[in-house]
């Protein structure tokens, strides 16, 4: 437990707030948003998806049977580590094309998503095949996924700050079909 608090609380506090601010900006901005993700950090923007959802937000999971398509006015909000997973660079590709603005999280601010992103947020983890590294301890990724999840969260959060709905308006938001 030691080492995962310690990984995460230096990895979370080198993420730029002038980044998370921008996505910020972006996200109040936008028409609908939509996440895009593989793997675990998909996972995450889906929580991520939920809570925005909470707040108000049209939000949409890029693969759903019900998402629609995107367009100029929209955000796509990604995630990868190494900035390279095809699939994810290629919605990003899609929604570029479309005129949606497109927000990113990843490692590698020289990634081919980094290069496509409106808004970048680089978090300062390992990337999942960075064996050995003296980033993170942690086994293919992990690190990046948890500083994802809170970097959302803080997202989240600060959206939430600059409304005055209470807690229980978020929550006839709820899903109640579970």
């Amino acid at each position: 437990m030691a080492l995962v608090t310690k990984e995460i609380t230096g990895t979370v506090a080198g993420i730029d707030q002038h980044q998370l601010a921008s996505l910020v900006s972006l996200i109040g901005d936008a028409g609908r948003i939509f996440v895009a993700g593989a793997g675990r950090s998909g996972l995450v923007l889906r929580m991520t998806a939920m809570r925005l959802m909470h707040l108000g937000y049209a939000v949409h999971v890029a693969g759903d049977t019900t998402t629609p398509a995107i367009s100029a006015g929209d955000l796509l909000l990604v995630a990868s580590g190494s900035g390279t997973t095809s699939g994810v660079v290629k919605a990003a590709e899609t929604a570029a094309t479309t005129g949606a603005r497109i927000a990113t999280f990843t490692t590698n601010k020289e990634s081919p998503l980094a290069g496509l992103s409106d808004a970048l947020v680089i978090i300062p983890a390992a990337q999942k095949t960075d064996h050995g590294s003296s980033v993170s301890r942690q086994y293919s990724g992990s690190l990046f996924e948890q500083a994802l999840f809170l970097a959302t969260e803080a997202v989240f959060q600060t959206l939430w700050d600059n409304t005055d709905e209470p807690a229980e308006q978020l929550w006839l938001r709820h899903a109640n079909l579970e």
